[in-house]
């Protein structure tokens, strides 16, 4: 594949005739790909938001690929987003990085420092967990409540009405990101391994995942799985695990049921630290629900199960399933911050 730096992805920039008005970048940016969104900053809040552009491309968590490649894949996403939206970088007022692996103020400074590279001294920068953009996906840019993200990795991400903050897993794989598409697949591949051993009972899974890979034996599993580590490429196998539960397989059920334990402990570690439902549980707080883990199959529905243990607790929480991508809750978040700034006529999200 050809690799382009900085300058060579700005280049057309200069090619093109841009249209007028100011626009906001947001960029979800996670284990599988990376979504940028071009909005419009002077827009009405009509159903659905008006979007410019959109554009994708693969993995930007730095801890998966790397910070340079990391780096490319966000530049790429962002210069072919205005692009399509026939802007340059002077149009842009404010860029919302919300990207996997930002777990530290170290991260977000060194991202924002290579943001300012980029961009024009007026452009506002705001870097953040890709967290922080699920749950602003679906609560239209406030950043109050809780998220859960199960997906290719796992995280549940808090934040009350004053600004206080919590997290919950979200460390990788290999700290155990249980509940996740990667920890579900994983699972069911030393499931497989160890009843092929003798160490484990017999699994639907065995059969079920071979023929998904189109291999003969498990003894060529572990080929398989070491040529490429990529944790999107293991958690692929999330679909097998649950139509084999669905079928009836003790083993896969069993993966399934814990894992509902591992994303819900995930979400009431974090409303118990910040205190979301109240000393009785029952005070009212959105529970945003992002990733392909949560989304309901035949008989299967990992994000219900995950809902009704945590409601078990907090009754007060209120599930949410976004009607718009977290790329679009970044740039709702960036859109908050500067809306006071913007023109008059802007009002600010209700």
């Amino acid at each position: 594949m050809q690799r382009h730096t900085g300058r060579d992805m700005w280049d057309v920039e200069e090619c093109q005739s841009p249209r007028m008005g100011s626009v906001i970048l947001g960029v979800d940016g996670g284990a599988s790909n990376t979504v940028c969104v071009c909005i419009p900053a002077a827009m009405p809040f009509n159903d659905p938001l008006p979007v410019l552009s959109r554009t994708v491309a693969g993995c930007s968590n730095h801890n998966s690929v790397g910070e340079d490649r990391a780096r490319e894949t966000l530049e790429r996403v962002m210069s072919q987003a205005l692009l399509k939206a026939r802007r340059r970088r002077s149009n842009v007022c404010a860029v919302c990085l919300a990207v996997a692996g930002v777990n530290h103020p170290i991260d977000q400074q060194r991202m924002l420092d290579w943001l300012r590279d980029i961009f024009p001294s007026h452009v506002k920068l705001f870097v953040e967990n890709d967290a922080v953009a699920a749950l602003a996906s679906g609560t239209m840019g406030k950043l109050h409540g809780c998220v859960l993200i199960a997906g290719t990795g796992t995280i549940a991400y808090g934040f009350t009405s004053d600004g206080r903050e919590a997290r919950a897993a979200g460390a990788g794989p290999v700290l155990g990101d249980w509940g996740s598409g990667y920890g579900i697949s994983a699972q069911a591949l030393t499931a497989v391994v160890r009843a092929y051993d003798g160490r484990g009972p017999e699994t639907a899974l065995t059969n079920n995942i071979l023929d998904f890979l189109g291999l003969a034996s498990p003894d060529e599993l572990i080929g398989w799985t070491y040529e490429d580590q990529s944790w999107a490429r293991i958690a692929d196998l999330l679909p097998v695990v649950v139509e084999s539960a669905e079928s009836g397989d003790e083993v896969a059920n069993k993966i399934l049921h814990n894992s509902v334990g591992e994303l819900a402990s995930s979400v009431k570690a974090v409303v118990q630290r910040l205190d979301l439902g109240g000393e009785d549980g029952k005070h009212p707080f959105p529970l945003v629900m992002v990733g392909k883990v949560l989304e309901a199959n035949k008989r299967w529905d990992i994000g219900n199960e995950v809902i009704d243990c945590v409601t078990k607790n907090y009754p007060g929480a209120y599930p949410i399933h976004p009607k718009v991508e977290p790329a679009v809750g970044a740039a709702l978040l960036a859109w908050n911050a500067i809306a006071s700034e913007l023109d008059g006529d802007i009002r600010t999200v209700q």
